[in-house]
């Protein structure tokens, strides 16, 4: 048996700086709000620490730190977006999320060879919607990252 292919897929988009990213939504298990972040000692600086949500502490990785931008405070869009793949979960800190999206399979390319280095490995793809350019995220890359940490 043959698996079809994906033809569609929803996606979680958010923000970080002006660039917009995209996450499949299977990936995803929840969005909230930025309450407390409880600091680890000796963790990477874009580990923020861990965060209690629905009774489980999870990593918390603040993108925009992991990606290379400034450091911004917290505000009423910042949302942690809690990821769930090959048995392991973690919490992403991103500007904002409110927006869900079906993007067709023939809307996403591969990244462009030209994308070195770390940033370039956590991307699956580019879609354009409309004019807008989505940068799609690697949640594995993202997840093994989180595990390399965890057990350093």
């Amino acid at each position: 048996m043959s698996e079809t292919p994906v033809l569609s897929e929803p996606h979680v988009l958010f923000q970080l700086g002006e660039t917009s990213y995209g996450i499949r939504s299977r990936f995803v298990q929840q969005m909230e709000m930025i309450e407390h972040v409880t600091p680890v000692p000796n963790a990477p600086p874009f580990v923020e620490g861990v965060v209690l949500s629905r009774g489980r502490v999870i990593p918390a990785i603040n993108l925009r730190l992991r990606f290379g931008f400034e450091k911004i405070p917290y505000d009423l869009r910042t949302r942690l977006i809690i990821v769930h793949a090959d048995g392991r979960t973690v919490g992403l800190i991103v500007d904002a999320a409110r927006e869900f999206v079906t993007i067709p399979a023939e809307a996403i390319q591969p990244p462009p060879e030209s994308i070195a280095g770390l940033s370039g490995r956590f991307l699956e793809g580019i879609a354009t919607l409309d004019k807008r350019l989505v940068l799609i995220l690697d949640v594995n890359a993202v997840l093994e990252l989180a595990e390399a940490i965890s057990t350093a």
